[in-house]
């Protein structure tokens, strides 16, 4: 098993397609939105024509009403895993939610469960409430969490005071008694920050362009899982008249950008997969080949390989 990660539009979709036809590999999906079927553009999964190319896993197969989680993804990625090496083909995990990495290399510790009154009474409290409680509880957490996304930071605060400890550490403490853990060999895609943004908002531009309004206006209701997917409530207050088409395209670039210097840090943080730097990389089908080349070799050869950049 390979992985090859990243943030958000940093061009692993493509990359991740050649080096699977090089390795004879099948793509085992690592997102927490992608994995929702329905919703193909404000999530940004691979195209139609990449997936065509090679077998993709975990990629637009859970209902949009179903709930999905990180314990859900480890059991199916697993089964998808075993189900991909019996027919003697490599597995590349691809994604960028670093959560469901971890949960897939290293297991899930145990977490206390929801109480209904603490429950009750962390949803009534306001958002600002609710960040200034977690990040007395756990100021290490509070630089990772999303923290506009309430259900996140209720169970967070939940979790911390439930288990008195904070729930940065426990979602850190995964249980190696709970599950074997598989060897996290592979790749970090990163860019420059600058880079890297001007990326995602070009991305989300195209987005509306392509028709993400109809996506979501025609999408039903999702569960509360696949309705934190960035761009969902800012699409629907859309929607709803609460805000202008410019100050819904530019408040979805900025949350994206957050959201990828949150993945940045959990992929730079206590990781030892090797970096590479795709700044300097002339965005171009033969680039793309020589980025594909080194990571091919690296997963053909066994080896890690160093921190490096492409040029």
């Amino acid at each position: 098993m390979f992985f090859l990660v990243g943030p958000t539009a940093v061009g692993k979709s493509q990359i991740a397609v050649e080096v699977a036809l090089r390795c004879d590999a099948e793509i085992l999906g690592a997102d927490a939105f992608q994995v929702y079927a329905g919703l193909d553009l404000l999530t940004a999964k691979p195209e139609a024509a990449l997936r065509a190319k090679v077998r993709h896993h975990l990629i637009g197969e859970i209902p949009l009403a179903e709930k999905f989680d990180a314990a859900r993804y480890r059991q199916l990625a697993l089964e998808r895993a075993r189900e991909i090496e019996v027919r003697k083909k490599r597995v590349l995990v691809v994604g960028g939610t670093g959560l469901y990495v971890r949960a897939l290399t290293q297991g899930l510790s145990d977490l206390p469960e929801a109480n209904p009154e603490l429950r009750r009474e962390l949803e009534a409290l306001t958002l600002a409430q609710l960040q200034k409680k977690y990040a007395s509880l756990d100021p290490a957490g509070m630089e990772r969490i999303d923290r506009q996304n309430r259900r996140r930071l209720v169970r967070a605060v939940e979790v911390s005071l439930l288990a008195g400890a904070p729930f940065s550490s426990l979602r850190a403490d995964w249980s190696a008694d709970a599950a074997p853990r598989i060897a996290a060999a592979g790749v970090v895609l990163e860019r420059e920050r600058e880079d890297l943004y001007a990326r995602i908002d070009a991305r989300v531009r195209r987005m509306f362009a392509q028709g993400v309004i109809d996506e979501v206006r025609a999408a039903g209701e999702p569960s509360p899982t696949a309705a934190q997917a960035i761009g969902y409530a800012e699409i629907n207050g859309l929607l709803r008249e609460e805000m202008t088409l410019d100050q819904c395209v530019a408040t979805i670039q900025q949350r994206t950008r957050r959201y990828a210097k949150r993945q940045l840090t959990w992929f730079r943080g206590g990781n030892i997969i090797p970096r590479l730097n795709l700044t300097n990389t002339p965005y171009s089908e033969g680039a793309r080949s020589k980025v594909a080349d080194i990571i091919a070799q690296r997963i053909l050869s066994g080896s890690g390989g160093a921190e490096e950049e492409v040029s």
